[in-house]
């Protein structure tokens, strides 16, 4: 999958098979080989030349029980929020 972030908000988003941008990330786009993970990599890149995200990048996940859970900690983080308690 592709991990950005939009310029305009600074939220967390993922790259769709459309191209476009989701902060869902049950609706980013998988890639299951190489050739794909390059070309959604590519798509990213240029949606960062038009400055609509920054610092868009690959990241590995594992699929468990038909949810997405990204493998690294930052990632897994980043995709589901704080792990502490935010106080209201």
């Amino acid at each position: 999958m592709i991990i950005a972030n939009t310029l305009a908000d600074g939220f967390v988003v993922f790259l769709t098979e459309a191209h476009s941008w989701t902060n869902d990330i049950t609706k980013g786009a998988v890639a299951e080989t190489d050739e794909q993970a390059e070309s959604l990599l590519t798509a990213a890149k240029q949606a960062e030349q038009t400055n609509v995200v920054i610092d868009p990048y690959l990241i590995p996940i594992n699929i468990e029980d038909g949810l997405r859970k990204p493998t690294e900690y930052r990632e897994y983080i980043r995709a589901t929020g704080p792990t502490v308690p935010i106080p209201s």
